[in-house]
């Protein structure tokens, strides 16, 4: 390039300092200077950011006083530990109110921590049930059984699945008959092996290992 002698030594700098800004950019940004795109787009570009929320706590007002006084600190653990499983159609609420319930003077009690994980694969069924149908859970009649309150529930077994935190016994808005053929087909694509029993307002799920109907 020629360099006007009339615009003397302050034009020379001038491009000076243009081929110096230019090379301080490099080949990457002149590309895109010459192109179509807006080079102040390049430059204000700003990374993803992830933001993870913490899950709200769940809810424990109503629930008996007395059984509350009786979990201690297991209570807020257990919740904990129900709202990191994420289910979808079936809330940590539902579960524990399951457990808040007294036959006489016997109050049933929370699961011991080393059986808390037993109870995960069955409120996964269900959870899957739900969706399948497309239904909210109306309620968890029964969950874990402690084996004193066992033996005051009517017609329940000594060797109740419940007291092995494997069973549940729910309630949706639609009947029974439908909430068993649907635990039976999710059965039979894989989804666990276990027990799936229909009484007239409820249906019992458990996962025990091997399948059985009633």
């Amino acid at each position: 390039m020629l360099i006007d002698p009339s615009r003397g030594e302050s034009a020379h700098s001038s491009l000076q300092s243009r081929r110096g800004a230019l090379g301080t950019l490099g080949a990457g940004a002149l590309a895109l200077l010459g192109s179509t795109g807006s080079a102040s787009a390049f430059f204000s570009k700003k990374p993803k950011v992830t933001i993870v929320t913490a899950s709200a706590p769940v809810d424990l007002n109503g629930l008996p006083p007395e059984w509350v006084a009786l979990q201690g600190r297991e209570l807020k653990a257990y919740s904990d530990f129900l709202t990191s499983l994420r289910l979808q159609r079936l809330t940590p609420r539902q579960v524990i109110e399951a457990h808040a319930k007294q036959r006489g003077t016997v109050w049933n009690s929370l699961p011991p921590r080393a059986y808390w994980r037993q109870m995960v694969p069955t409120l996964r069924v269900v959870d899957h049930v739900a969706m399948r149908i497309n239904q909210p859970v109306s309620e968890i009649l029964s969950a874990y059984r402690a084996p004193s309150y066992n033996a005051r529930c009517p017609g329940a077994r000594s060797g109740s699945y419940h007291q092995a935190n494997v069973a549940v016994d729910v309630k949706f808005p639609v009947a029974p008959s439908t909430v068993a053929q649907t635990a039976r087909t999710l059965r039979s694509s894989g989804l666990f092996r276990g027990g799936v029993g229909r009484y007239s307002s409820f249906t019992h799920i458990d996962t025990r290992g091997q399948n059985v109907d009633w």
